[in-house]
């Protein structure tokens, strides 16, 4: 913004305090495309409760919803998924009971400490043999985990910290931390929360699954941008083929003060946009873009939801099965 139009702008701010609210909310920007909603049409689901062939990703939504779970009282769990049948991203209690029966996942990345991401007591019962953590309160979660694998009288599971831009391959997947824009709170001022790239099958000539997974977060920061190739800026950047981000705030809810640490549906839908726009997401025919981490305030029915999301949004819902197809 130049001078000139900073003046103007300055200007107009200041008739409209004078003016009331109803004129004041006219000159506030609205959110618009920039080419016709028709650019981005909405998706025909083909992905979903379907079978994975052996070079897809089979991904289930655990929980899909924020911190508003209490049990037999919330229609959307705690946010927390399932990768491959055998891999967590997050677990509290509220997901228990949509693992399959015969699951036995035996690794765990966790995106940070908030109790609706991370409850020691529901993790240690399931046996696993490592949990993933960022660095920087890795000692917590080790201390955390160990205290209630005592009081439940199981072995504790190891505890890993991982760096900015580390990778951990687990047979055929590649996982690697990227840095969220999201406070844990005053006590734990330090901690980074984590979002993460998973990768299935991709090589130097092929894309294969390149799932960007981003929850919770405000945005995708311009540093998770440049390590995970969607950064338009980075000439060797490298696009994803599928994507899941939290929308927290919900619709028609934009100047939602938890802007400073969850996304909105229409950050979502711009984020979307501007990388099809500069060809750094390319999904299959089919695939979706995926909402997950809703709140329970603000937000319609999962129908009437779905039905308002622009394309190619889509929202997930608690036990939700999707296939993220390879991409050559």
């Amino acid at each position: 913004m130049d001078r000139r139009d900073f003046l103007k702008f300055g200007s107009a701010a200041v008739v409209a305090a004078g003016l009331g609210e109803g004129f004041a909310s006219a000159l506030r920007p609205s959110w618009h495309y920039d080419r016709e909603p028709s650019a981005y049409p909405k998706v025909d689901v083909t992905c979903e409760n379907v079978p994975a062939d052996p070079q897809d990703l089979a991904f289930r939504f655990l929980g899909t919803g924020a911190a508003g779970w209490f049990k037999d009282h919330s229609r959307r769990r705690h946010t927390s998924a399932l990768v491959d049948g055998r891999i967590l991203i997050d677990f509290t209690e509220s997901a228990a009971e949509m693992l399959p029966e015969s699951c036995r996942p035996d690794v765990l990345f966790v995106t940070h400490s908030h109790s609706d991401h991370f409850q020691p007591e529901a993790i240690v019962p399931l046996g696993l043999t490592t949990v993933y953590v960022g660095a920087t309160w890795a000692g917590r979660a080790r201390s955390e985990l160990k205290k209630a694998a005592k009081a439940a009288g199981v072995r504790a599971p190891k505890v890993v910290p991982l760096a900015i831009g580390q990778h951990v391959k687990l047979g055929d997947l590649v996982f690697t931390a990227l840095p969220a824009n999201h406070a844990i709170g005053d006590k734990f001022i330090d901690e980074q929360a984590l979002i993460y790239l998973i990768e299935k099958g991709t090589t130097a000539e092929r894309l294969g699954v390149r799932l960007l997974y981003a929850t919770d977060t405000g945005g995708i920061m311009g540093v998770a941008g440049r390590i995970s190739g969607v950064d338009p800026h980075v000439k060797n950047g490298r696009p994803i083929t599928a994507f899941v981000m939290e929308g927290t705030i919900g619709l028609d809810m934009d100047e939602d003060w938890r802007i400073m640490n969850h996304s909105s549906v229409a950050l979502v839908a711009r984020t979307v946009h501007m990388m099809i726009d500069n060809g750094r997401y390319l999904p299959p025919p089919g695939q979706p873009a995926y909402i997950t981490h809703m709140s329970m305030a603000g937000w319609p029915s999962h129908e009437e939801l779905q039905s308002r999301l622009p394309g190619p949004l889509r929202a997930s819902c608690d036990g939700l099965d999707v296939v993220f197809r390879a991409v050559d």
